[in-house]
C-alpha cells in the first residue's frame, strides 16, 4: 500500500474502533477486503484515494468476481462482503472532506442467485408432526403443539416462541403474533393446530407452568420459563430424526412448506403475503418459483413428448 492510501485506510478503521464500536472480528476483515482492493488500486496505476473513480471501484468488483493467480474468484455474497468495506471506505473520506466527492456509492453490489425456499412434501410434515407427539408427556404435548402451529399458521419461530397466552383467541379460532418490526397480524388457526394447541394448554402448560415463577408465554420449557428459539429448533430436529427425514430442517422449514402448500392449493400470492408478514410481494413470489420447478418435474416425468 502507498502511504497515502494506508493512512486513509488507517483513519477509517481507527474511526471504526473508536467512535462505532466495530468488534476486531469485523475490523480484521475490512482491513484484508481494503488490503485487496488497494493492491488492485495499484496494479492499475492508482497512488492516491483521490485518484479513485467510479468505474474503477466497477472494475474492481468484477475482478473479485473473475479471481485472479493469487486470490480465487469469490461467489456473489462474498464480493458484496467486500464491496461494503470499500463503500464504507470511500463514504468516510467523503465525509471527511479527504475527497470531493463519493465515488463508491452509485456502484451495486453483484446479487446474489435466488435460492428457492426448502419446503417438504405434505407427507413429510404429517410424519414430522406425527412424531414430535410421540407420547403423552407434558413436552410432547407441548412440542406437537409448536409444530401444528408453525406449520399452521407459517410463523416466523421467533412469532411461535414470543406468544403470550392473551395472543390466542381459540374461541374465534385466530392468534395474534408479533412479527419483524413490531407490525402485528391476526392470522386464522386450523383445527389441527387448534385442537394440538388446546390439549396442550388444558393437559400440559399447567404441568410445566408449576415449575416456574409464573409467565404469560404458551410454550414453557421444563423450568417453567419461556421456550427459546434454540430449544424450539432441538424440536424440530427431534422430531425430523425420529420421522427419519432426509435433510436438515428447521422451523422455518415448515413456514417454507406452509407458504409452498398454500400456493399449490391456489392461494393468491398476495394472501399468502399477508399471512406470511411480508413487507412486499416480491419477497413472497420466490414461493412461486416452488411450484413452477414442481410443474416442470412433474412435465418431465409425465408428458410422453416431454424429454
Amino acid at each position: 500500500m502507498t502511504t497515502e492510501l494506508e493512512r486513509a485506510t488507517r483513519g477509517w478503521l481507527d474511526h471504526l474502533r473508536v467512535e462505532r464500536g466495530v468488534s476486531a472480528h469485523t475490523l480484521r476483515a475490512y482491513s484484508r477486503d481494503l488490503r485487496r482492493y488497494a493492491e488492485y488500486l495499484l496494479t492499475i496505476g492508482v497512488t492516491t484515494p483521490s485518484g479513485v473513480t467510479e468505474q474503477q471501484i466497477a472494475g474492481f468488483l468484477a475482478s473479485l468476481r473473475e479471481g485472479s493467480a493469487e486470490h480465487p474468484p469469490l461467489a456473489a455474497a462474498s464480493a458484496a462482503r467486500t464491496l461494503v468495506a470499500v463503500r464504507g471506505f470511500h463514504k468516510f473520506l467523503a465525509l471527511e472532506g479527504e475527497t470531493t466527492a463519493d465515488v463508491a456509492s452509485a456502484v451495486a453490489p453483484p446479487r446474489p442467485p435466488a435460492r428457492l425456499p426448502k419446503a417438504i412434501p405434505l407427507a413429510q410434515v404429517e410424519r414430522l408432526l406425527a412424531a414430535a407427539g410421540v407420547g403423552d408427556t407434558p413436552a410432547s404435548l407441548r412440542d406437537r403443539a409448536l409444530l401444528e402451529l408453525l406449520y399452521g399458521i407459517g410463523a416466523r419461530v421467533s412469532e411461535a416462541v414470543g406468544l403470550d397466552v392473551d395472543d390466542l383467541d381459540l374461541a374465534s379460532d385466530s392468534v395474534r403474533v408479533v412479527g419483524k418490526g413490531d407490525k402485528e397480524r391476526i392470522l386464522p388457526l386450523g383445527s389441527f393446530a387448534k385442537e394440538a394447541v388446546s390439549n396442550y394448554l388444558v393437559r400440559a402448560r399447567p404441568a410445566l407452568a408449576a415449575a416456574g415463577k409464573g409467565t404469560a408465554a404458551v410454550f414453557l420449557n421444563q423450568r417453567g420459563g419461556r421456550l427459546s428459539r434454540q430449544s424450539a429448533w432441538t424440536v424440530i430436529q427431534t422430531a425430523a430424526q425420529r420421522a427419519d427425514l432426509p435433510g436438515h430442517l428447521s422451523p422455518h422449514t415448515l413456514r417454507h412448506s406452509f407458504a409452498t402448500h398454500l400456493l399449490d392449493g391456489g392461494a393468491d400470492v398476495r394472501v399468502v403475503q399477508e399471512l406470511l408478514g411480508h413487507a412486499s410481494v416480491t419477497t413472497t413470489q420466490i414461493y412461486t418459483m416452488v411450484s413452477v420447478q414442481q410443474l416442470r418435474e412433474v412435465f418431465a416425468s409425465s408428458h410422453p413428448r416431454a424429454r
